[in-house]
């Protein structure tokens, strides 16, 4: 792959993983929209990797207490905050990677990487974001996350499952819709994101390491090491925009781009 077509993959990976306009429909629009070649699952994987590195770093304090926490669950303590939370992402976890076996083995999740249904759901849920995030009350911060509020957001991520819902969309909506506040409701979106990201990483990473040759490897570096920055942009960017900015500009930008792809798949 060329550095400008790596580039572009990092970005749109980079800058669309955290914001609620679903980093998956942009990278399967990329090339039908283009004509740019699919950049493959070597890539993928890398860009995924740098995300993640980019969260963990970001959220450290809450990654560093989740797990402190996952050793406590461990020696079968459950009742600190961070054991809490600990137990909390691994609930929130549970049903993405259920949805997603069951999408693979059916084949589902190949059948539905097109543009009208990327189309479709960026419209919707993006109406129910901006639906949740005008409705929801804000009362509840991060700290108030329980148990029940992590399985019900869990169920939500799933979905994202879809192309075009949107990871950070779809639980940020959850999050609003059970009454967290806008930056709390993102930062819970964004730590569950990890376990979701690495869970992802590990099962394609096993496809792809028997394949992968050192050009391959090299190229998932550089692309690596631009989604890292990318995403920890477009991190610090949303969550300081949160404290004066509803979620209202992602769901002007969905309804606007789900329209024009629909008119473009059924024309």
């Amino acid at each position: 792959m060329t550095l400008l077509h790596l580039f572009i993959v990092a970005l749109i990976q980079g800058l669309t993983e955290f914001l609620p306009v679903s980093s998956s429909g942009h990278l399967i629009l990329l090339p039908e929209l283009t004509g740019m070649t699919d950049q493959g699952q070597v890539i993928d994987v890398a860009v995924h990797v740098g995300t993640l590195g980019a969260v963990v770093l970001f959220f450290w304090r809450d990654v560093r207490a989740a797990l402190i926490g996952t050793g406590q669950l461990a020696m079968g303590r459950r009742d600190s905050a961070e054991a809490r939370l600990a137990l909390g992402l691994i609930l929130a976890t549970i049903p993405v990677i259920l949805f997603g076996l069951v999408l693979k083995v059916t084949g589902l999740d190949d059948q539905m990487r097109s543009m009208a249904v990327i189309g479709w759901t960026m419209l919707i849920f993006g109406i129910v974001l901006y639906w949740a995030d005008q409705k929801g009350a804000e009362t509840l911060e991060a700290g108030d996350w329980t148990l029940r509020h992590a399985l019900i957001m869990g169920l939500w991520q799933a979905i994202a499952l879809i192309p075009g819902t949107s990871r950070s969309g779809i639980t940020i909506t959850a999050a609003r819709y059970l009454g967290y506040e806008r930056s709390d409701a993102a930062r819970l979106s964004m730590l569950m994101s990890i376990p979701t990201i690495l869970a992802s990483g590990i099962f394609l990473g096993a496809e792809v390491i028997a394949t992968a040759d050192a050009a391959a490897a090299r190229d998932g570096a550089i692309a690596a090491a631009m989604a890292f920055g990318a995403a920890l942009a477009a991190l610090a960017i949303m969550m300081r925009l949160l404290r004066s900015v509803s979620f209202t500009p992602y769901v002007i930008y969905r309804v606007i781009l789900g329209v024009i792809l629909l008119v473009i798949a059924y024309a």
